[in-house]
């Protein structure tokens, strides 16, 4: 028997510099199991920063087949507000409850929606670099906190207004880029989109 492969779970978080090395890392999670728990999802990519989570959430709820699942936005939003309110408490370690970290998606589903991710993951790397640095680091990184927990806060009912979810996990998607990169020009295009879809749902519930 070959040696097991180590533990993705135990990879240093410094590795992950954007999206490629993130679907790499969440291809191990429960990865013997025929369902993947958010639990596992996470494990993979450890949970002392706020990047990972901001894109996981992003990713989750643009990919087809496990963004379309009726309640996956509002779950999403749920795991982004609790991480948001700790980072502008200034936890260092992120919490999260048992019950949402319990929930699951199908192993089929979780690994169609990774080979759907990989196909635009090189283009965005390749687009990637530090610039505007002052959009990202600290002080800047509460204000895409706080955006991001406005923007969980308004998910729930973006469940009823087309395409607004997308919007939402996208700008989600921006501001995870935008930490793991160093990259203030993805924290203004998360700006600008956040803006841009909280009009919409403004409008949609007018």
């Amino acid at each position: 028997m070959g040696a097991e492969q180590p533990n993705a779970a135990e990879m240093p978080e410094e590795r992950l510099t954007g999206l490629v090395s993130l679907i790499d890392r969440l291809k191990h999670a429960g990865r013997y199991d025929d369902s993947v728990s958010l639990e596992a999802i996470l494990d993979c990519v450890g949970r002392r920063t706020f990047a990972p989570f901001l894109l996981i959430a992003g990713l989750i709820t643009l990919a087809p087949l496990i963004g379309d699942i009726p309640g996956v936005p509002t779950l999403m939003a749920s795991l982004v507000a609790l991480t948001a309110a700790q980072l502008l408490l200034g936890r260092e370690h992120l919490w999260l409850p048992r019950w949402l970290l319990a929930r699951r998606a199908s192993r089929q589903r979780y690994r169609q929606a990774l080979e759907w991710l990989e196909r635009p993951a090189g283009w965005v790397d390749r687009f990637l670099k530090p610039r505007l640095r002052r959009l990202t680091r600290p002080p800047a990184h509460l204000a895409v906190a706080l955006t991001c927990l406005l923007i969980a806060l308004a998910m729930p009912p973006m469940e009823l207004i087309p395409f607004t979810a997308n919007g939402a996990g996208l700008a989600l998607t921006l501001f995870g880029l935008a930490l793991f990169a160093d990259d203030g020009l993805m924290a203004l295009l998360g700006y600008l989109l956040t803006g841009t879809t909280l009009a919409l749902v403004v409008m949609g519930l007018s």
